[in-house]
């Protein structure tokens, strides 16, 4: 089944934050991941939880890029790059904080990545967290995006549950 079908149920932060780990898992260097939802969706949730997974320490502290934009955080796998783009005002600024300096070696996880415009990496995964129907927090859609091999790495569905 293509990533593109993908689609889960969280109901609660901890189901997010397990849904963070497994991708965390299947990043490698080179990878980009967009965290598309409005305020309050999870996209900072999510981010926590695949920067923790991703170095291995539940307890690591990771602030909101909010502010400085980037955060980064060196490791065995590459480097991780944690974008908020939210503040920017228009998409040129994000040429600035040398992105292109993360790929092929690191790994971008970029919040409100919809704001780089025409600076967004055709090849990356897309999550796309709204809100969830009846009991559910939220809902998370996967989207292969580019030609990336997400799909083959994720495996079927059932790998993701």
């Amino acid at each position: 089944m293509p990533v593109s079908d993908l689609s889960f149920d969280l109901p609660d932060e901890t189901a997010t934050g397990r849904l963070a780990r497994r991708l965390s898992a299947c990043a490698r260097p080179g990878d980009v991941i967009a965290l598309y939802g409005d305020l309050g969706a999870g996209k900072t949730s999510f981010a926590r939880a695949f920067v923790r997974a991703f170095h291995g320490r539940d307890d690591e502290d990771v602030p909101s890029p909010t502010f400085t934009l980037v955060q980064t955080y060196p490791g065995g796998r590459g480097e991780l790059w944690h974008v908020d783009a939210y503040r920017l005002k228009h998409p040129d600024e994000i040429l600035e904080l040398g992105l292109d300096d993360a790929l092929p070696d690191g790994i971008l996880l970029i919040e409100w990545p919809e704001r780089l415009g025409p600076h967004l990496p055709a090849r990356r995964l897309d999550l796309r967290l709204t809100p969830g129907a009846g009991d559910m927090a939220r809902r998370a859609v996967l989207e292969d995006r580019g030609g990336s091999d997400w799909c083959a790495r994720l495996g079927p569905e059932g790998a993701l549950r």
